[in-house]
């Protein structure tokens, strides 16, 4: 499912996209029309499971804007992102950072879930969609969301649909529903249209939202 794009900085794109792209133009209208508008731009992964998850605990109900400004302080003092330098950095560092008390606590959890390893990271690419969910969500902090998160920016899994994100609801708002509200219901009911590439589409409504893109 990952391809290597970039040997330097590890950049990952998921071998189904173009593929993916003209299944869903073929099939929704409204793709048809949203797919063309963001050229050759595709969701790029980084590999590294540890950080992708760090990524997705900082940025937790908070805006992108402030999620990256938080993130760039922690790889001041973390600048490796690895378990070993987040446990050494401790509680008053994390803080320091912009990290909520709950946060920096479970950042801390996280990493050492990782370096006693209590999680079985270098499994997850061939596990099944539900069964990392269920590991993921075992460690304090995260929850479902974080785990789809983590599916589609890491493992570049193709037929994720994070019911719980606020921008896939609010883009298929947006789109399909020209700005009423919708539940998680009418969702699914779009969505059937684009399986088995729902983490495609969802990743062009969260463009067409905010054209550039989110890293994990």
């Amino acid at each position: 499912m990952q391809k290597l794009i970039t040997a330097d900085t590890k950049l990952f794109v998921a071998s189904y996209w173009e593929d993916a792209k003209v299944e869903l133009m073929k099939r929704d209208r409204i793709m048809r029309k949203l797919i063309p508008q963001f050229g050759d731009l595709h969701l790029t992964g980084r590999g590294e499971a540890f950080t992708t998850l760090a990524r997705s605990v900082i940025g937790q109900q908070i805006s992108i804007k402030s999620a990256e400004a938080v993130w760039q302080k922690f790889l001041l003092i973390c600048p490796k992102c690895s378990p070993s330098q987040v446990l050494k950095a401790g509680n008053e560092q994390l803080a320091a950072c912009g990290l909520s008390k709950r946060k920096a606590e479970y950042i801390l959890d996280l990493a050492d879930h990782f370096k006693a390893k209590r999680v079985h990271a270098d499994k997850w690419a061939e596990m099944e969609d539900e069964d990392v969910i269920a590991e993921l969500t075992q460690i304090r902090g995260i929850g479902r969301w974080t785990a789809e998160m983590f599916l589609i920016f890491n493992l570049l899994r193709p037929n994720i649909l994070p019911l719980d994100d606020v921008g896939l609801l609010k883009g298929i708002s947006v789109n399909y529903f020209s700005g009423e509200p919708v539940s998680r219901s009418d969702a699914r009911e779009v969505s059937a249209n684009w399986e088995p590439w729902r983490t495609v589409a969802t990743w062009y409504l969260w463009r067409s939202l905010e054209p550039i893109p989110v890293e994990y």
